[in-house]
């Protein structure tokens, strides 16, 4: 059913423009990386605060306040920019077992982020008072932002 869907908007109009002209792919490829790179990077200093290896004199309140609005301004973008990697290569994404581990990992990653920032919004105090979890949450997000991007580069390769 999925290889269907699949076929089916490969043929469309949309997916056919995207596949024949040249730059399409390589220029959503190039903003989506580099989104990437900003989420990643926002990420690792968030993360690595809470975990309590990096930036240590400033309260996690700083690191989350600091950071993650960047993430939520580069998601849609990735959000976009994906989308269209799809519509141009549909089987080559959608019937990937590393695109689907990639957005099975996002989607936990960024329940992970949205409560880190809904309790420190809430609460500024409330990582410096639990620091296991706040490294547990730093550390598991960590491992899934990694995990994510590279299941995107062996998307290519499978």
């Amino acid at each position: 059913m999925l290889q269907n869907f699949c076929d089916w908007l490969s043929n469309t109009s949309v997916s056919l423009t995207i596949q024949t002209i040249t730059w399409i792919i390589p220029a959503v490829q190039t903003i989506h990386i580099l989104c990437v790179a900003i989420v990643m990077s926002c990420m690792a200093m968030m993360d690595l605060r809470l975990v309590g290896v990096a930036g240590t004199r400033r309260p996690v309140s700083a690191a989350v306040s600091r950071f993650v609005p960047w993430v939520w301004g580069a998601l849609p973008v990735l959000l976009a920019t994906g989308i269209i990697l799809i519509i141009g290569e549909p089987s080559r994404e959608l019937l990937n077992p590393y695109f689907r581990l990639k957005m099975a990992s996002l989607v936990v990653v960024i329940v992970i982020t949205f409560f880190v920032q809904r309790q420190n919004t809430k609460d500024a105090a409330y990582w410096e008072a639990r620091k296991g979890m706040a490294a547990i949450a730093g550390a598991l997000s960590l491992l899934l932002w990694v995990g994510i991007v590279t299941c995107g580069r062996w998307i290519a390769y499978y």
